[in-house]
């Protein structure tokens, strides 16, 4: 996210349910939601039903600002009660004042302790709590099983590497076994164009390998700057961030790997 952008970086989703919209994830910005809505009733004008935050990063909730002048409910994780509101957000910090302007952070105001069954014009909607740290601290997974399609925020990145900073290498990959125990034809990760099943496979690949890789080597007795200079992985290293990345998760999961593994 920056002033190039103006935090346009994640997925954010309109499902045309009938006679009205469920977003997935609201964007990062008051004014991204306003405009991305717009877009959305010149294809057809519909009222939206609800919004979801599938995680608690800002660049896929902020836009709930926008969303809360509409009066429409907004559903997160039980993960979201544990949030504070912060003086100054990360995208705030980063973006252009005029592209930020009128965001507030408005969190959800309905929770998902473990799972919610919504009926949106007699199609059910599953929230699925993931309930324990795989990409944060509480990953939602939105359901639809009569379009056999499943919203999994940044559980699944496509075209750029995925960052482990807040999350745990093996909850990342309990959950995604879990996506792909499910019979679906869509998957609509938090980042990246691919929206079929496949879409899962680069980010599933990677954190396993990854956490391969590193476990192994600290059993071996590596250091941590030694690991960090062996783990290339280089099988990914024309992916999008690999060069800014990479390095780091693998400090991370060596941080958070060692203690598994002593």
């Amino acid at each position: 996210m920056d002033e190039r952008n103006n935090g346009n970086i994640s997925n954010s989703c309109f499902v045309n349910m009938g006679t009205s919209y469920l977003v997935i994830d609201s964007g990062p910005t008051y004014q991204y939601a306003e405009q991305s809505y717009s877009a959305m009733k010149k294809i057809k004008n519909l009222p939206i039903s609800y919004v979801i935050n599938t995680h608690v990063h800002d660049d896929h909730w902020l836009g709930n600002a926008y969303y809360k002048t509409l009066g429409v409910k907004i559903i997160g994780s039980i993960a979201f009660k544990d949030e504070i509101k912060l003086e100054k957000t990360r995208m705030q910090k980063r973006i252009s004042p005029e592209a930020y302007r009128k965001t507030t952070q408005e969190f959800p105001t309905i929770f998902v302790e473990k799972n919610m069954f919504l009926e949106i014009d007699s199609k059910m909607v599953d929230l699925i709590n993931i309930n324990h740290k795989a990409h944060t601290k509480g990953d939602l997974l939105i359901y639809i099983p009569v379009e056999k399609m499943m919203f999994v925020g940044d559980l699944v990145f496509n075209g750029r590497l995925a960052s482990i900073r807040d999350g745990n290498l093996q909850g990342w990959l309990d959950a995604l076994d879990k996506v792909r125990a499910i019979d679906l034809k869509y998957i609509i990760g938090g980042h990246g164009d691919i929206v079929d099943k496949s879409s899962i496979n680069m980010t599933y690949s990677y954190i396993k390998t990854l956490k391969q890789n590193v476990a192994s080597l600290i059993e071996d007795g590596q250091s941590i700057a030694d690991v960090v200079n062996m783990v290339k992985m280089e099988k990914y290293k024309d992916v999008h961030f690999y060069d800014s990345m990479h390095r780091q998760n693998v400090e991370i999961a060596y941080r958070m790997l060692e203690w598994e593994v002593e």
